[in-house]
């Protein structure tokens, strides 16, 4: 008797299984869609900027270098200052992970551009096209950036000017007014100085101050400091160990500063060797001249006084987190603040009136 109740049991499951898989693949079709809307619904209504607390946050939409990382896009650092946001930089992939960090490009106010090494600029003509159909909007994206500026954003405007044709004739003028493609340059004069400084913006309500770096043989890099509400970051670019940096971060909240363990650099670089690869090998051995360790950001961010050091434009790959550690090294000897190994998607938020800072994750 018990082993024919076990087997009726057993029977009604599998009837029961049945069932729900035959319903299922009836009703698999309008579950599906109903998922979706709820998803396109929930997609449409984010709006970062406008679900932040006011003061200042930075978001790393792209926290890598040229060398492949699947964790990491091309370099990229949003800055949000109340409801206003600008970019500064725009590395490969950098928008695709904006869009997924639920940031409205459309209301981007500008691009800041350190310097013009091909890992910086990559997205840039991807940035500039969503700004314009995403937001409608009929001026071009202001982009700043020191002597130079103006023959990129030109290359990007003409190589995406067919692009700008189809678009206009397929969805409209009133939906992508033509006069609104593209970017326009706006250099900023520097001095000659190695710490020569120029402000950008300076409003009575956003100050973004830009300074030369020594990134040489690029010439010229530059880093931006922005103030707003009480609160400041910096964003390094690229570069060396600068004094620059040092002078121009003073006392800032947080330091956004790049990063090259030359210990990890090497196993490339001999491991490029072993495989005669002679190129890499070259390019492994040139690179650490002109940036600088997690050591010495650690030692500009003492220096400077900053309250907190991000890492990003992360060299090289660290593609698992069991590698931070080895990226670092001895950084925590030489700064006694908070040392974040920057991820895409991290945000940063240091709230008006406070001297918090707060990090989440985004993606």
């Amino acid at each position: 008797m018990k082993r024919h109740s076990t087997w009726s049991i057993l029977g009604a499951l599998a009837v029961l299984a049945v069932i729900a898989v035959v319903g299922f693949r009836i009703f698999e079709r309008p579950i599906a869609m109903a998922l979706a809307k709820h998803f396109v619904a929930r997609q449409m209504r984010r709006n970062l900027v406008a679900e932040l607390p006011r003061g200042l946050h930075i978001g790393l939409c792209g926290s890598g270098s040229p060398l492949p990382d699947p964790t990491r896009a091309g370099p990229c650092v949003l800055v949000v200052a109340g409801e206003r946001s600008f970019v500064v930089d725009a590395g490969s992939g950098s928008t695709r992970n904006l869009l997924m960090m639920d940031f409205r490009v459309g209301d981007l106010e500008a691009v800041l551009l350190t310097h013009y090494h091909s890992d910086h600029i990559a997205d840039l003509g991807e940035l500039l096209l969503q700004r314009w159909a995403e937001g409608a909007n009929a001026s071009p994206t202001p982009v700043y950036g020191p002597v130079g500026v103006a023959d990129v954003v030109k290359g990007f405007n003409a190589a995406y000017a067919h692009d700008v044709g189809y678009r206009v004739a397929h969805h409209g003028p009133e939906t992508v007014p033509p006069s609104g493609a593209g970017g326009e340059p706006r250099e900023v004069p520097l001095g000659d100085e190695s710490d020569a400084a120029a402000l950008v913006v300076d409003d009575g309500d956003v100050r973004i101050t830009m300074f030369r770096v020594d990134h040489d043989p690029v010439n010229p890099a530059v880093a931006y400091r922005f103030d707003y509400a009480g609160r400041s970051v910096v964003v390094s670019g690229d570069l060396a160990y600068s004094e620059s940096m040092i002078r121009h971060a003073k006392g800032a909240d947080l330091l956004a500063h790049e990063g090259l363990q030359p210990a990890l650099v090497q196993l490339i670089n001999r491991e490029a060797h072993r495989q005669q690869r002679a190129n890499i090998e070259h390019i492994t051995a040139d690179i650490p001249s002109y940036h600088t360790t997690p050591e010495q950001a650690a030692t500009v961010a003492s220096k400077a006084g900053v309250g907190y050091l991000v890492f990003y434009h992360v060299i090289p790959p660290l593609p698992v987190r069991l590698l931070y550690g080895a990226f670092l090294g001895d950084a925590a000897a030489n700064f006694d603040g908070p040392i974040t190994v920057g991820e895409d998607g991290m945000l940063f938020s240091l709230p008006q009136g406070s001297s918090d800072i707060v990090k989440r994750s985004l993606l």
